[in-house]
């Protein structure tokens, strides 16, 4: 059943990804991205590893994909200092994933919810 309802998601996010704009889209993988972070972090008070390992690779692969979407023609200076972040942070979870350490988590996910607070303030006109 467990594999039905992540296919059924899966199904489900790329049917919304297909409708979304660029700007929902990143919405979407910054909200999935901290989601993971907090669930990895109960993952590890408990000491559930395997799904803490889950959990942190597939918010490895939200921050990649995150990096590789910069325009860096465009965003200049500002996707330039996203992508250095960007690679901090996905430093900093495989050092969290390694070590258990929660206080990386703590700290990546401040810096995600601090882009996505600049992500959220971004005027509707300008969300395309």
């Amino acid at each position: 059943m467990r594999g039905s309802l992540k296919a059924y998601k899966s199904v489900a996010l790329d049917s919304q990804k297909t409708i979304a704009t660029p700007y929902q889209v990143v919405k979407m993988l910054l909200a999935g991205a901290l989601e993971r972070l907090a669930k990895a972090r109960v993952a590890i008070e408990q000491e559930n590893f395997t799904e803490r390992g889950e959990l942190l690779s597939t918010t490895l692969m939200i921050l990649a994909e995150l990096r590789l979407a910069l325009d860096h023609e465009a965003g200049g200076e500002i996707a330039d200092n996203l992508e250095g972040l960007y690679e901090f942070m996905m430093n900093e979870l495989v050092k969290a994933n390694s070590e258990n350490d929660i206080e990386r988590l703590e700290v990546v996910s401040g810096l995600l919810r601090e882009i996505k607070d600049s992500w959220d303030a971004i005027p509707v006109e300008f969300q395309s």
